[in-house]
């Protein structure tokens, strides 16, 4: 039995260890893997961990000795489940182990675009306050969470977690599910996400990339928006239709929008969104603590502890 990581070097820099896997079979580690060499790396090796290195059909056919896809991270569009299924292979993933940390990201854009905290920082440190006549100043409206309203698309447990944030703020929660309307439990609404939309003082994107949700916020649903709302996807790039987002923005059809994630990442230079008004972005990090990251090692570990004793866990096909 032999374990190859194609790509451990976002997981896991350094500053953390890959030993929990090391104990069940030798294992190799490579930082970054080009799609040329998949094929020759994986060789003959039975279990094969993946962060964003694309496991496509015909990668797949060519590995036959191939009987473990364990991706380190929850999604898992970096893999072909229906042509793994076909060829016999079983394919994990490992949810909730970013979920603190997520959460923590949705408040941080969230409070950096309400309270402008890294801006005002920045003008201190150029010697605005230093020159000021007066003990404080302020750029812009600084804006309470209290009695505002959180919309929250996808209400799995990164969204209840955000909404157990938000009441702690505050905030009236509206939350849109698929499997359903009715009252949250922990307080709150499902409602639909044309109420949603148009309600919140905050939209924030927690739901999967499907066929459904791509792109699921475009002209006609920012277009929904209060002028006074923001928007905050810590979730999928492509879940936005990013030049629609850009023209809002610069618009002034809505307040401001915080983004961890982005359609192509790293994005081009010229991307849209990189210049467009008020729009916080951050580099995909919302899933990086190193809390978070030595969790997702070790549930890899569990996932490949229990496909080898026979009852394999986290199974999306």
């Amino acid at each position: 039995m032999q374990i190859v990581i194609l790509d451990g070097y976002t997981a896991n820099p350094g500053d953390l260890s890959w030993a929990e896997l090391e104990a069940l079979a030798p294992c190799s580690v490579f930082d970054k893997t080009d799609a040329h060499a998949v094929i020759s790396r994986i060789g003959a090796a039975e279990i094969v961990l993946t962060n964003k290195t694309p496991l496509p059909a015909d990668v797949l056919a060519a590995l036959p000795h191939l009987k473990l896809i364990s991706v380190l991270g929850t999604g898992y569009n970096v893999v072909d489940v229906a042509a793994a299924k076909a060829c016999g292979i079983t394919v994990c993933n490992v949810p909730a182990y970013s979920t603190p940390g997520v959460v923590q990201a949705v408040f941080a854009l969230l409070l950096e675009l309400t309270n402008r905290t890294g801006h005002h920082s920045r003008t201190v440190h150029e010697g605005r306050w230093s020159a000021s006549e007066q003990f404080c100043y302020w750029d812009g409206d600084l804006l309470e969470l209290a009695g505002l309203t959180l919309g929250i698309v996808g209400y799995g447990q990164i969204g209840a977690a955000v909404a157990r944030v938000g009441r702690a703020f505050g905030m009236t929660i509206l939350a849109n599910r698929r499997s359903g309307m009715g009252a949250i439990t922990e307080g709150g609404s499902f409602v639909d996400l044309d109420r949603l939309f148009a309600e919140s003082d905050v939209v924030s994107l927690h739901c999967p990339l499907t066929a459904d949700t791509a792109e699921l916020v475009n002209a006609a649903r920012l277009a929904q928006m209060k002028p006074t709302a923001f928007l905050i996807n810590t979730a999928r790039g492509a879940l936005v239709q990013e030049a629609d987002l850009a023209a809002a923005l610069n618009s002034g059809r809505i307040a401001g929008a915080g983004l961890d994630v982005l359609g192509m990442e790293p994005p081009p230079a010229d991307h849209p969104l990189l210049t467009a008004k008020n729009c916080v972005i951050t580099p995909h990090i919302a899933w990086a603590t190193q809390a978070a990251r030595r969790r997702l090692i070790s549930m890899s570990a569990a996932n490949i502890a229990a496909f080898l004793a026979g009852t394999p866990q986290h199974v999306v096909t």
